[in-house]
């Protein structure tokens, strides 16, 4: 069995920590648990009272939450989009803080069977819930040429999106789109000079947001957050690619997905968060 570290090594996890500023007897929640790499962070926080509640819907999780023995530890085998509803089951009216770590993890992407990477060849899959009937094969077979071009000029910013939703279209008409290379092979055709491999990260991209709903989960569980948290609650999210890092700044800068900005009636900006740091923290070089 593979060690917790080998799944997914956590960025930032000395920021996020911090950013939680733990009382050792409050409730925390990951509510996107991966190796265990940040649940393990917190948990050496806690004291005897505290509980850690963790999210994940990805089967490996399951079997990675196993391997932490701790009964401060409560996990939750679900998306994060039911983050009110699960703690509720579990007796969790407030909490003190919630991290996210959004995005798709390494293990999923260097696992070659789940469809996620360009870098290997399988059966085009990119399911974070594999009890999920919908998948990125059933995306590129299915989709119509207008929804195709929605999904990768939105979700993927490709600029020549109408253009490959054609291609992709006309390709399956004499033939499934079964693997990852079947949909490379359309892609390298219209993929810029020495960017190929952005191009096609971009393409993957977009159908895996698709393929999970991650964008609309993300709202969901965001708007959430604002109702579970005790007052002087922390929320710390980690995003990576410009569309979830829009929405997660607005949110917490704003209360509102859009960026538009509500008033109460003395003109004050109404929103759930106070920021805590000016600018949002980078990664360092390390």
């Amino acid at each position: 069995m593979a060690l917790l570290m080998e799944y997914h090594a956590p960025v930032m996890l000395h920021e996020c920590v911090e950013g939680l500023a733990i009382d050792p007897s409050g409730v925390y929640v990951d509510v996107t648990f991966g190796g265990g790499g940040h649940a393990r962070a917190i948990l050496e926080k806690l004291g005897p009272e505290g509980r850690l509640v963790v999210f994940d819907q990805d089967p490996d999780a399951v079997v990675n939450a196993e391997e932490i023995n701790d009964e401060r530890l409560v996990f939750v085998e679900a998306n994060f989009r039911y983050l009110q509803k699960y703690l509720r089951l579990h007796g969790f009216k407030a909490v003190n803080g919630i991290l996210a770590d959004l995005g798709v993890s390494s293990h999923q992407l260097n696992k070659a069977e789940r469809g996620f990477s360009t870098r290997f060849n399988a059966e085009l899959d990119m399911r974070m819930d594999k009890t999920a009937a919908f998948s990125a094969k059933t995306l590129v077979n299915e989709y119509s040429e207008e929804a195709l071009h929605k999904v990768l000029g939105m979700y993927g910013e490709v600029r020549n999106a109408k253009t490959l939703a054609t291609a992709i279209v006309s390709a399956r008409v004499g033939k499934t789109i079964t693997t990852v290379d079947d949909l490379k092979n359309i892609l390298e055709r219209f993929a810029p000079k020495g960017r190929s491999s952005k191009y096609y990260a971009q393409v993957f991209q977009a159908f895996r947001i698709v393929v999970n709903d991650e964008m609309q989960a993300l709202e969901e569980m965001l708007a959430q957050t604002a109702v579970v948290l005790s007052p002087a609650g922390r929320l710390v999210v980690m995003s990576y690619h410009s569309l979830e890092d829009r929405l997660v700044k607005n949110f917490m800068a704003k209360g509102k997905f859009l960026g538009d900005v509500e008033k109460d009636f003395y003109g004050n900006m109404m929103r759930p968060f106070e920021p805590v740091t000016r600018k949002p923290v980078l990664a360092s070089a390390d």
